[in-house]
């Protein structure tokens, strides 16, 4: 019996520790399972939810004229090139430009040492004089000898011979005249003018250097800017086209950046070569631009955009609007419910950042030109007209700001 009564109480500690687990590894379920049950409800709320609508741009289809452009790359040279000589012989005693310099046709140049050619002239101009005056005296004396003829004082053959010799000093006299004149443009040379207006290179001969009529390096060379011209090439497969817009009028061409991003000048078409270059498949032409900007450089690489052709009253839509799918072009319309479906389209022309439709779209549909990413058939959507900021920027734009005055603060 007393070893009954010792076995009693450590069976009690025994069954209450048991108890005590089994409390807390009930209350620790119930918080769990408690837990997930707001979040359950949660989840299930959200999905009961409407979809949010994806922002996106959208453009209203509408007809307008679409100017048909071709490119080309081409470069840039003067309209006219002239290297300046000496057509005299001499030594250079003056020179009135500055290398670089633009200067207008007609502006001194440089000049030449005018003592010979001066020297010459007067000698011509005193050996006409002489002449003149041995011309006079012949004709006194056959103004008297006709008069003795007249007389039977002297014979015809003494008048016939002094006749001769009047003729021949009046020729003496013309020849005298035009080594004046010959004089006269040799002294005028040795004053070099520009031929043309331009811009003046680097010059070849320095003050003090002698230069000859038969030197073939020149002076300086001048070149027109203003007007100045870009050679280009086109494929041959424009051709038809190019003739087509040249014969109808003025064919404009625009030059722009080797990237072509930037329009540095506007001019028009004026010569179309005579032959394609076989081993390019390619026509050369040249444009003329008016440069009074100077934006044109000779030697400068640009493209060339030229306008061929404009289509009028067609349907013309951004070609950011214009998806490819494995069925085809396609855009994304956009219903009155707000909602968006994949049309089927057909593009006629595409050129710089619109493109023609000829089938699919009409006048006054709503399709999206930006944002197309997250789209599918039958997505809700927000959509803003092209140019009004969308939703993403706008949160963008905030949460920047936000970031911004967050950095600030710290």
């Amino acid at each position: 019996m007393a070893m009954d009564m010792t076995r009693r109480p450590k069976l009690s500690v025994a069954l209450f520790g048991i108890l005590a687990t089994a409390a807390i590894a009930g209350g620790l379920w119930y918080e769990f399972v408690g837990g997930l049950k707001p979040v359950a409800a949660a989840a299930q709320s959200a999905t009961g939810q409407v979809a949010a609508k994806i922002p996106v741009t959208s453009f209203t289809v509408k007809k307008t004229d679409f100017p048909v452009h071709t490119y080309g790359l081409g470069v840039v040279s003067p309209f006219k090139t002239v290297t300046v000589r000496s057509r005299v012989d001499g030594q250079i005693t003056k020179v009135f430009f500055r290398q670089g310099q633009m200067v207008k046709e007609g502006d001194p140049l440089l000049e030449i040492d005018q003592r010979p050619f001066t020297a010459a002239l007067e000698q011509a101009v005193a050996k006409k004089a002489q002449d003149e005056a041995s011309l006079k005296n012949d004709q006194l004396n056959l103004e008297r000898f006709q008069k003795l003829a007249k007389q039977q004082f002297e014979t015809q053959q003494n008048l016939d011979t002094q006749q001769a010799l009047v003729d021949q000093m009046t020729a003496q006299v013309k020849g005298d005249q035009a080594a004046i004149d010959n004089a006269q443009t040799n002294l005028g040379y040795t004053s070099i003018k520009a031929p043309i207006s331009g811009r003046t290179g680097f010059r070849l001969v320095d003050p003090g250097n002698i230069v000859h009529a038969a030197d073939t390096t020149g002076i300086v060379t001048i070149a027109q800017l203003q007007p100045i011209a870009v050679q280009f090439t086109e494929p041959e497969e424009q051709l038809q086209a190019i003739d087509r817009a040249h014969d109808s009028g003025e064919v404009p061409v625009e030059a722009l950046t080797s990237d072509g991003t930037r329009t540095l000048s506007q001019g028009r078409l004026v010569i179309i070569d005579n032959s394609v270059n076989q081993a390019t498949g390619t026509i050369s032409l040249k444009a003329r631009f008016d440069n009074k900007d100077n934006a044109l450089w000779p030697g400068l690489s640009v493209t060339t955009r030229m306008l061929v052709d404009t289509r009028r009253d067609v349907v013309v839509v951004p070609q950011d609007g214009v998806q490819h799918g494995p069925a085809g072009l396609f855009a994304y319309v956009i219903g009155d419910n707000g909602k968006v479906s994949a049309r089927p389209i057909k593009v006629g022309q595409s050129g710089d950042a619109n493109a023609v439709v000829s089938e699919g779209l009409n006048v006054g549909d709503r399709i999206v030109v930006a944002g197309q990413s997250r789209l599918f058939d039958g997505a809700l959507v927000d959509d803003k007209p092209q140019g009004t900021p969308t939703a993403d920027a706008s949160e963008g734009a905030a949460q920047g700001k936000a970031e911004l005055k967050t950095g600030s603060a710290d």
